[in-house]
């Protein structure tokens, strides 16, 4: 492993992880999220067991897509095998892994998140459930990308564990993983005064379609 502390491996991607970090507070317990930017076959990651505003640009690890840490003065989360499986598998550049409140209540009830809402459609038309194993362990690595390939999905619950979201940019990964988050509180919420209707496929794909359309884009 490089000693390298230098910002200038992967800068933007060590500063990005720098800047957005502090926003796992408001949405995990304690120091049990994690989150990370790719650029090319490598990404920078969390530190593990860091408070989220106390390590700057040269303390964020910088791993490789083999697992290997190539920068950086502390250690990498201890989910990197996840990180490294979902980039493997969908070749987005931005992961976010939470205990949120609401979701981990869906993990730990084993219960996937049915399209009771078009904003489903951000990460895809449910949200599934990956089988537990250990954390940090490549069997939740794998079982977390089946789950979502199964889906076709960005997002899913690990039972008895918590959230991960995946995107092309990091913003729109925390963004995405606050929609999950209060869905799962919507459908929490409803489901203990009756039964939540689930939208059908056709209006979901109108979803699709508007939000491509959405924003000041041209």
């Amino acid at each position: 492993m490089s000693d390298d502390a230098s910002p200038s491996v992967l800068r933007e991607a060590r500063e990005a992880v720098v800047e957005h970090a502090p926003e796992l507070a408001r949405l995990t317990p304690g120091r049990t999220g994690n989150l990370s930017v790719r650029d090319g076959d490598r990404f920078a990651v969390t530190p593990t067991g860091v408070a989220y505003d106390a390590f700057d640009t040269g303390d964020v690890p910088v791993v490789d897509l083999d697992g290997e840490r190539v920068a950086g003065r502390m250690k990498p989360s201890s989910e990197v095998p996840m990180h490294r499986h979902i980039y493997r598998g969908y070749g987005s550049d931005a992961i976010v892994h939470t205990h949120s409140p609401w979701a981990t209540s869906m993990a730990v009830l084993h219960e996937e998140l049915p399209p009771i809402h078009y904003m489903i459609v951000t990460v895809g038309k449910r949200v599934p459930v990956a089988e537990y194993a250990p954390y940090g362990t490549e069997e939740l690595a794998a079982n977390v990308v089946a789950a979502m390939e199964e889906a076709n999905a960005t997002a899913s619950f690990i039972e008895n564990h918590g959230l991960v979201v995946t995107a092309d940019d990091i913003e729109t990964a925390l963004e995405h993983t606050t929609h999950v988050e209060d869905l799962s509180r919507l459908y929490l919420q409803s489901s203990a005064v009756g039964e939540p209707t689930e939208l059908p496929e056709a209006e979901l794909d109108t979803a699709i379609e508007q939000f491509e359309g959405y924003g000041q884009g041209d």
